[in-house]
């Protein structure tokens, strides 16, 4: 099967355009690139991979877009643009052109209203977004998801994909309303779901034990045919090697070959249009 990587970073400490990443980050402070992780990709058989916005610049995207050019293995990135900007059209017809943008990602999780998303000087951003082809990557806490559901009815023809499964507060235990939530998302939407990201938001001690309710709720809901796996390294490496989570996929969601051909691979080339 092809496996993708629907879901990593790669970043230079001294670009300067990382709010998030300081000298408090502890390992994660340093630079991630290409030889970073292809030892890791060879190691578990990953084919290709999705790269992912880490900062709210577009400098970032085009310095992103400049690393897909010279490395095949990195068959997509989803960037990032001024969703308030009134020159979002402009701005996007500066990027599209890249064969290698598929989708873009506002850091909602960083955004202090909650509403946001729901704002109308917003809309031709997702217009936008949605008349270029690209695909909406939606970086979002439980407390977005009827938000998040309010806004694919508003724009049905946009591709989108819940990065790390909204992140489940799985290390105190949270899951009722996520649970509801996401449920509700599968059933009135066609969004897509990212199995990223868990192991970071169950903690230091985490168990494959603490996993298994929110990826046997994401089976149910989604689906097989509508979930993507991601690494999101090497955020992930704060408490799980990239192997350890290859594998930990792979027991969570069983050995059927169809349903781990898809998760793996054929679902991320579809929802990004590789």
């Amino acid at each position: 099967m092809t496996v993708i990587d629907a879901h990593q970073h790669f970043w230079m400490t001294g670009r300067g355009d990382y709010g998030w990443l300081t000298q408090e980050s502890g390992d994660l402070y340093r630079d991630f690139l290409p030889d970073d992780l292809l030892p890791l990709m060879r190691k578990t058989g990953v084919d290709g991979t999705i790269l992912v916005q880490a900062a709210p610049t577009v400098a970032e995207t085009q310095f992103l877009l400049g690393i897909a050019n010279d490395h095949d293995f990195v068959k997509g990135v989803v960037g990032w643009i001024d969703f308030e900007s009134p020159t979002v059209w402009d701005d996007l017809d500066q990027l599209a052109d890249h064969e290698k943008l598929v989708g873009l990602r506002p850091m909602i999780q960083d955004i202090a209203d909650d509403d946001w998303m729901m704002s109308e000087h917003i809309v031709h951003a997702f217009e936008a977004l949605t008349s270029y082809g690209l695909t909406f990557d939606a970086l979002t806490y439980t407390r977005h998801l009827k938000n998040l559901e309010l806004l694919i009815d508003r724009h049905p023809e946009m591709r989108v994909v819940i990065d790390h499964a909204s992140k489940p507060q799985i290390a105190d235990g949270a899951y009722a309303e996520w649970a509801a939530n996401m449920r509700l998302l599968a059933e009135t939407t066609t969004a897509y779901c990212k199995l990223s990201g868990l192991v970071t938001e169950a903690g230091d001690n985490w168990t494959i034990d603490d996993l298994r309710p929110y990826t046997d709720r994401l089976l149910e809901t989604f689906g097989p045919e509508r979930l993507i796996w991601g690494s999101d390294w090497p955020v992930c490496t704060r408490v799980a090697s990239y192997e350890k989570w290859y594998e930990t996929t792979l027991e969570l969601i069983g050995g059927d070959e169809q349903v781990r051909a898809a998760i793996f691979g054929e679902n991320a080339i579809r929802a990004y249009c590789l």
